[in-house]
């Protein structure tokens, strides 16, 4: 068997539900021998332009327009025309076409802009033949060429010929908002990982044996069920039994129980945002932006459990009367445990906006957490010499990375004067015994330079670490507060030198977006914990409605077949219903 992949591009909506900008960029989706197309990645892009680079390092967004796939000799490849975000024409890149090559249309390289003509591009297309790749195009004269070139970093512009332009075939799809582009048959191999990458995994069956031998009926209580998802990934899962003999003396039964989930509805509270949870002490506590009284102070929450956290009470710990420079906009506290001490790291400001920092406050030797008069002073975070993190801009969500016994900060930065370039992801060294001082200077991880993290404003922020395996995956939050809100990723290797920007890869399309669970709008700002049974769980927020306020919500974070997580996993997806029921043939020695 084979597939048919379809590139195709997007009609923009609303610009609260999808922007010109994401319209322009790759999408694609499948079909299998039914010729029915599904779109891949909840038909959302796949493949963005980067914004241009002016020389005082402004960002000017641009987008994809007129994509066409190929099958090269080894690879595939991508090529289309910049254009401005709004799809006007980019007079940057007059004549040229971006180019871009891949083995699995899941990551992608970018080659340098291949010039073709003196003239505006209108439409391009691209096929591989014996004699080297075959690029048409057809200019803004409605005049249409033709070069064969061995590669493509370079095109002899002088073995250009005219030919007649061929209209598009048509495809049927009834994909919302398509626009369809070209498509090509690939392995059956290729599409099925495609599925597996690009098409969130669900629950498909629960292993247990089938007649099990113990000890005593604690060592039952402990039995777990393994759980397969569609992609081939799988994950252990405790038993809640309820339908075991009233006497322990009984040495042979039938076991009845259901697999155990927890349950979050969303949100779990409202006017909070960028949750996290953080563990201390056996304690569970939670801490999140107070948007209900415009960021002017911190609760916290405690309980036993994360579930019970939900319902537990606020106990106020941080408030903007408190301190003179701490008088405004309270944003985005985290806790993290450096060297045996628990840490709170938040924004603040002495009072506008344009002076928001980032501090940390430590929870005095033996303290409670949730006693306000236990949390001494917080802390500006400063360089190495003790000079400002940035002068003329912010500097806010600051988190901890912690990799070969190194300590490092992740946060958001923000230049305003002499030009505002827009928040992007700074990284440095931590001192641990003062981690409101850096060790060493900060580096630049990544800016908001595709069409999801420059949606409605130029914005990277929210970085939290992810450690899976051998990878890290710092997540981070793209483009403005609003609909618009979406989760990407940075990921290196652990053990690499993690303040060498080259180690890290970004994302070219999002995790998580507006798109992915029906009725959350804006998801982001993510934080991580780690429960008793080793479960890891996505704090974050979104909002139930499009004006609806920023609200708090838990999810389980999955990974899939190669590790990488997944965000939007909702719980039907992740636990069937219909198969949750088990049982099994049980023998006590």
């Amino acid at each position: 068997m084979s597939y048919q992949l379809l590139n195709y591009q997007r009609e923009a909506k609303e610009t609260e539900l999808y922007d010109t900008r994401l319209g322009l960029a790759m999408h694609l989706a499948l079909a299998d021998e039914s010729g029915v197309f599904q779109p891949l990645n909840q038909n959302f892009g796949v493949l963005f332009a980067k914004a241009h680079s002016l020389p005082d390092g402004f960002l000017v967004a641009k987008a994809l327009k007129k994509t066409w796939i190929c099958q090269g000799k080894e690879k595939f490849y991508i090529i289309g025309i910049r254009v401005n975000a709004d799809g006007t024409l980019d007079e940057t890149s007059v004549g040229s076409i971006l180019v871009f090559e891949t083995e699995n249309f899941i990551q992608y390289q970018e080659l340098p802009l291949l010039h073709l003509s003196e003239m505006p591009l209108m439409d391009v297309q691209l096929a591989y033949t014996d004699e080297g790749y075959q690029i048409r195009w057809l200019d803004s004269c409605d005049q249409a060429y033709q070069v064969t070139t061995p590669s493509l970093d370079h095109v002899d512009e002088t073995k250009k010929v005219a030919i007649q332009w061929q209209p598009l075939l048509e495809v049927a799809t009834d994909i919302e908002g398509a626009i369809p582009r070209n498509s090509l048959t690939i392995s059956e191999e290729q599409g099925d990982y495609l599925q597996k990458k690009l098409i969130t995994p669900h629950h498909i069956t629960v292993d247990l044996p089938d007649e099990v031998v113990v000890e005593n009926m604690e060592e039952l209580t402990t039995m777990k069920a393994t759980l397969r998802y569609s992609d081939g990934s799988s994950r252990q899962a405790g038993i809640d039994w309820f339908d075991l003999p009233a006497s322990a003396t009984e040495k042979a039964f039938v076991a009845k129980g259901q697999v155990h989930q927890e349950h979050f509805s969303f949100p779990i509270a409202t006017y909070r945002a960028d949750p996290c949870i953080g563990k201390w002490q056996g304690e569970y506590y939670f801490i999140a932006t107070n948007d209900y009284d415009d960021n002017r102070s911190l609760y916290i929450r405690k309980a036993k459990t994360i579930a019970e956290l939900v319902t537990a009470q606020e106990m106020k710990i941080l408030d903007s009367e408190m301190y003179p420079e701490i008088a405004n906009l309270l944003w985005a506290p985290e806790f993290h445990i450096i060297n045996d001490r628990l840490y709170i790291f938040h924004g603040a400001t002495p009072g506008p906006f344009e002076e928001e920092q980032s501090h940390v406050m430590a929870l005095k030797e033996g303290g409670n957490p949730l006693v306000l008069a236990d949390w001494q002073r917080p802390q500006k975070v400063v360089k190495a010499d003790g000079s400002p993190l940035i002068t003329g801009g912010i500097t806010l969500d600051m988190t901890v990375i912690k990799d070969s016994g190194r300590i490092y900060a992740a946060w958001s930065q923000r230049q305003f004067f002499p030009v505002d370039l827009g928040a992007w992801i700074y990284f440095a060294e931590l001192n641990p015994d003062q981690p409101w001082q850096l060790l060493t200077e900060p580096v630049v991880l990544a800016k908001p330079d595709y069409g999801w993290d420059n949606n409605h404003t130029f914005v990277d922020e929210g970085p939290y670490a992810l450690y899976r395996g051998e990878d890290i995956y710092l997540t981070i939050s793209g483009a403005a507060v609003d609909s618009s809100y979406c989760v990407g990723y940075l990921k290196a290797k652990v053990g690499s030198d993690l303040l060498n920007p080259a180690v890290w890869e970004k994302s070219n399309y999002p995790l998580l977006t507006s798109l992915n669970v029906p009725g959350e709008f804006g998801p982001g700002h993510n934080a991580y914990v780690e429960d008793e049974e080793g479960n890891i769980w996505n704090t974050y927020h979104a909002r139930p409605g499009i004006d609806a306020p920023r609200s708090s919500g838990i999810r389980r974070v999955h990974f899939d077949v190669d590790g990488q997580p997944i965000l939007g996993m909702t719980e039907a997806m992740d636990v069937n219903p219909e198969l949750s029921l088990v049982q099994v043939k049980v023998k006590v020695k």
